[in-house]
């Protein structure tokens, strides 16, 4: 942490399992829409009123606290949308409303989403200063004509520019690419995946493009026009994406995520591994537990819409309640099997009141698409991730 964020300490509450609480800070502005993206992002011809924008979450952190009580921070997020459109002194201030209402652990990660383009590159400093240790960038991409069509407002070289600059300014740094475009072939994604390789720092996210209801991408599939690799092809995409990865020390530790060991991003991994987080912001989603339940939050998605709510009654919660039993541990599945550690089986047969049905665990064990480890998890095998889905259904039934 650096000298311009002030922390103070409080009595802390330890989350379940150790699994860690987190603050999810959703800023839901771009510069324009991809096609491909049903994120709650939104574009506005004139510029929001930043600071009108950052009192409201600060006001909205208080009240999530009042609701946790005394938490320690493991990790913070500002996700979008394009959070790198702030000014570095609003996530300053968004940071230190944080750090009034909860303690922040001594290794806090503080990640920031930013778009590659050379404006917001500049501003990297200024997010370092104000404290965020991590940035994780939307490359997308290494080839400019898939830019092009994935509709991003950075060339290849624009994306390695700032790459080097965010290496420069944080100690941790991340970013995107899509595979599994149209037409990509398992030699031309290996040649881009082996250049990105080259300028990481510690960690990638390699997403399959995945086509969203609601989408221009979805109108264009659903016309012909837009043809994604066949079932077969995506497989030997992902079949190159592993192998290449673990060859370079980056094995996957979640289905779409490779880090070199250490350097996973801790704010998912309270996600996967069930803990506790704080959603603020348009259309933030959180988890927090109140002793007796879980409880699902989720905020107004419509900026405007948000703002005017907090303005109003002090926050933007339009749901709140508790998780049943069974939603839960289909949560607690969905989330923690796509960990390259698996599930911790007796936590499990806590949540859901039994064990896993040992016929099935026995069916896809004699497949080879799961194994339980020497410390009772279990997990799905890499012969089995593509088939997570499959696998999840399965063992929740």
């Amino acid at each position: 942490m650096t000298e311009a964020l002030t922390l103070e300490r409080h009595d802390t509450a330890v989350t379940p399992d150790g699994a860690g609480f987190a603050v999810y800070v959703h800023w839901p502005f771009c510069l324009s829409k991809c096609p491909y993206c049903d994120f709650n992002s939104h574009v506005r011809h004139e510029a929001p009123d930043e600071a009108r924008f950052a009192r409201a979450i600060a006001v909205e952190i208080a009240h999530a606290a009042a609701s946790t009580g005394p938490r320690e921070v493991a990790s913070i997020f500002f996700g979008g949308g394009t959070p790198s459109l702030m000014k570095p002194a609003t996530v300053a201030s968004i940071l230190e409303a944080i750090a009034r209402h909860w303690s922040f652990s001594p290794g806090v990660e503080i990640t920031l989403e930013a778009n590659p383009t050379s404006v917001e590159a500049d501003r990297f400093r200024g997010y370092r200063s104000a404290g965020v240790n991590r940035v994780s960038l939307g490359v997308q991409s290494l080839d400019d004509d898939a830019l092009k069509a994935l509709g991003r407002l950075h060339t290849a070289a624009e994306a390695l520019a700032a790459v080097a600059v965010a290496k420069a300014a944080f100690p941790r740094v991340s970013f995107d690419l899509i595979y599994a475009r149209p037409g990509q072939t398992p030699t031309a994604w290996k040649e881009e995946l082996l250049r990105a390789l080259a300028e990481a720092a510690e960690h990638l996210s390699l997403y399959q493009l995945t086509i969203e209801d609601g989408t221009p991408f979805a109108a264009l599939h659903r016309s012909g026009r837009l043809v994604v690799p066949a079932a077969e092809d995506a497989r030997a995409l992902w079949d190159v994406t592993q192998e290449t990865c673990e060859a370079a020390g980056f094995p996957a530790y979640e289905i779409s995520n490779h880090a070199r060991p250490g350097a996973e991003c801790r704010h998912n991994l309270v996600y996967w591994r069930s803990g506790e987080y704080a959603g603020v912001g348009p259309g933030a989603h959180g988890r927090i537990e109140d002793g007796s339940a879980r409880r699902a939050t989720a905020t107004e998605r419509h900026p405007e819409r948000w703002l005017a709510r907090v303005e109003q009654i002090g926050h933007g919660l339009i749901v709140d309640e508790p998780l049943g039993r069974i939603e839960r541990t289909d949560e607690f599945l969905l989330m923690g099997l796509r960990l390259a550690e698996g599930v911790d089986r007796l936590r499990y047969t806590r949540l859901a009141g039994r064990d896993f049905d040992p016929g099935r665990v026995a069916a896809l064990e004699e497949q080879g698409l799961v194994e339980t480890t020497a410390a009772g998890r279990l997990r799905v095998t890499a012969a089995g991730f593509p088939l997570l889905d499959a696998i999840v259904a399965d063992l929740a039934a």
